[in-house]
C-alpha cells in the first residue's frame, strides 16, 4: 500500500470519527450535511506529487473542534438555535487579499454583528496560491488553500465564548450558517445599496448605518453581499479605501473597549510556535523562567516587491494606514504637498516627493539601523527614574527595561538582510533573531505571518511600517494589552 493510501484511508477514518461524534449531538438530517461538508474539506486536502513530508496541513482535530461548538445546537434557546439572528458578511471574500486586511474587516464586522445582537458568522482564510508557502507547482489545479480560523486566532470572531455575564449570540461556522439559515430563509443585502449614501462618511457614521439595519431588520437570517465590480469595486463592508484614511480613528476608543477587542486571543497553533521557539528569545544570562519578549525589540521589515506598494502610497499621496494614524503615537507621517507648476504623470509622484515616501516605506539598512538605536535609548529613557540614593539612573534604566535581543520580521532572504544585522550587531545586541529562524512544523507554518505578529504584540518595543496592515493590527494588539505609545514605532 503506497503512501498516498495510507493518507486516505487515514483521513477516511477520521472522517468517519467524525461522522459519529456528530450524531450522537445532532439530529440526522443535520449530521448528513455537516458531514458531507466535512468530507469535502478533506477530499481537497491533497498530497504532494512528489510524496515529500512538506505539505499543507489538514487541521483534522481543529476541523473537528469547530463542528463540536457547543453553539452549533439548534435547540438552544433564543438569541441562539433555530430562533436566532445571524449575519454572514460573504462580500468579505470578494478580494483574495493579505490575512491582515481580512482580519481588519472581520473585526469590525464581529462588532458590527455582536452591536446588533446577531452572531457573526466565521469561515476559513483563503489566499491565492501563489503566497501559500508550499510550491502550487506539487498540487493538481482542483486544491485550493484554505485555513481554518482558528488556526490564525482565538476569541468570540472564531467562535470563542463571551465574557461570562453576556448573553450575546456566539459566531458560528459557515457550515453551520447554512442550516440554521437555508438560503431561502435568508434576507440578502447588496452592499451597493448601503455604502451608496456613505462611501465617503466617517466611520461613526458607516458603522451606525450598518448597525441600524441589521439591528432593525426583522429577518433572523442575513447574508451580506457584493455588488457587482461596477457598482462597487471594493464591496468590503469596511473597504480598503476606508482603512487608508482617517475615518477609522473616531472608532477607536469604543473599539479597543470592545469585547471583541479585549477577548481576541492567540490560537492553539501559534501558542505551539512561540513555546517552541521561546529559547531564541532568552539574552544571556536571563533566568529561562522569565518571559523573554520583555527584552526584545521587533522591527517589521518588508522588502522584496514592497518598492512598488511604497511608489503606489507616493502615486495616491496617501497617509497611514489605519491605527497607524491614532494621533498619541510617536513618528506620524504627513504627506508632502504638491509641488506647484509641476506636471506628475499617472501613477506618479514628483521625484523629491516619491523620495520621502521611499525613506519612510522603505527605508535603507542605515536608516533602519539608527532608527533601532533611537527607539531603543527612548524607551529606556521612558523607564521610571530611580529614588533618590538609589542606583544610578542609567545602571537602573538598563536593569529595569533591558532591551538586548533584537528580532527582524521580513520576508527578505538575500544578502541585504545579512548586511542589515552585521550593521545592528555592532550596537551591542546579545543576541539577533529572524524570521528565517524559526523552526515550525506545517500548521505553524501555515500561520507564520500570526506568529510573527504574535511576537511583535508581546515584544517591549515594537518598530513597523505605517503603511502596513500586519503593522496596524500589532499595534491594535499592543495597545489593547496595555503597552506605551513611546513602545510603538514607525521607520
Amino acid at each position: 500500500m503506497g503512501k498516498h493510501t495510507l493518507s486516505r484511508s487515514k483521513q477516511w477514518t477520521t472522517l468517519l470519527f467524525v461522522a459519529v461524534l456528530v450524531s450522537l449531538f445532532y439530529t440526522s438530517e443535520v449530521s448528513d450535511k455537516l458531514t458531507a461538508y466535512y468530507a469535502s474539506t478533506l477530499s481537497q486536502t491533497l498530497t504532494p506529487a512528489d510524496g515529500n513530508g512538506d505539505r499543507p496541513p489538514s487541521y483534522t482535530d481543529l476541523r473537528e473542534w469547530e463542528v463540536r461548538l457547543p453553539q452549533h445546537n439548534l435547540d438552544l434557546p433564543f438569541p441562539e438555535g433555530r430562533s436566532g439572528r445571524f449575519v454572514l458578511f460573504s462580500n468579505s471574500r470578494a478580494h483574495p487579499v493579505g490575512w491582515n486586511n481580512k482580519l481588519n474587516d472581520m473585526l469590525m464586522n464581529t462588532w458590527l454583528a455582536y452591536s446588533s445582537n446577531r452572531a457573526y458568522v466565521f469561515h476559513d482564510f483563503v489566499w491565492t496560491r501563489s503566497h501559500y508557502p508550499w510550491a502550487a507547482s506539487s498540487y493538481g489545479q482542483e486544491w485550493t488553500p484554505r485555513t481554518p480560523l482558528n488556526a490564525l486566532i482565538s476569541g468570540p470572531s472564531a467562535g470563542g465564548p463571551w465574557e461570562q455575564g453576556d448573553n450575546a449570540p456566539r459566531s458560528i461556522s459557515e457550515a453551520w450558517f447554512d442550516i440554521v439559515c437555508p438560503k431561502s430563509e435568508r434576507r440578502i443585502i447588496h452592499t451597493r445599496d448601503v455604502k451608496s449614501g456613505v462611501y465617503w462618511a466617517d466611520g461613526k457614521v458607516i458603522f451606525e448605518k450598518w448597525q441600524r439595519l441589521l439591528s432593525e431588520a426583522p429577518e433572523r437570517c442575513i447574508e451580506v453581499v457584493p455588488g457587482s465590480p461596477e457598482d462597487d469595486p471594493f464591496p468590503e463592508t469596511f473597504d480598503i479605501w476606508f482603512w487608508s484614511t482617517e475615518r477609522s480613528i473616531s472608532l477607536w476608543d469604543e473599539f479597543k473597549v470592545s469585547p471583541v477587542s479585549r477577548l481576541l486571543g492567540t490560537s492553539g497553533i501559534v501558542q505551539s510556535a512561540i513555546d517552541d521557539n521561546r529559547r531564541l528569545f532568552h539574552s544571556n544570562g536571563q533566568s529561562t523562567s522569565k518571559d523573554p519578549f520583555d527584552n526584545v525589540l521587533s522591527i517589521h521589515v518588508r522588502r522584496g516587491d514592497f518598492k512598488e506598494a511604497c511608489l503606489e502610497h507616493a502615486a495616491e499621496n496617501s497617509t497611514f494606514y489605519n491605527w497607524n494614524l491614532l494621533s498619541f503615537l510617536p513618528d506620524k507621517f504627513y504627506p508632502p504637498a504638491a509641488t506647484p507648476g509641476i506636471i506628475i504623470p499617472k501613477g506618479r509622484n514628483t521625484p523629491d516627493n516619491e523620495a520621502i515616501f521611499l525613506a519612510r516605506c522603505l527605508p535603507s539598512a542605515a536608516s533602519i539601523t539608527h532608527k533601532v538605536q533611537m527607539a531603543r535609548e527612548a524607551y529606556l529613557q521612558a523607564s521610571p527614574m530611580p529614588a533618590r540614593g538609589s542606583l544610578k539612573p542609567n545602571r537602573l534604566l538598563r536593569s529595569k527595561r533591558p532591551l538586548d535581543v533584537l528580532y527582524i520580521m521580513s520576508n527578505d532572504r538575500t544578502v541585504w538582510l545579512d548586511n542589515l544585522k552585521d550593521a545592528l550587531r555592532k550596537d551591542g545586541w546579545d543576541r539577533i533573531v529572524t524570521s528565517g529562524d524559526l523552526k515550525l512544523n506545517s500548521e505553524q507554518k501555515d500561520v507564520s505571518v500570526a506568529v510573527d505578529m504574535d511576537i511583535g504584540r508581546r515584544s517591549a518595543v515594537f518598530i513597523g511600517n505605517g503603511w502596513s496592515s500586519f503593522t496596524s493590527n500589532v499595534v491594535h494588539r499592543r495597545l489593547v494589552d496595555g503597552k506605551e505609545p513611546i513602545s510603538i514605532r514607525f521607520w
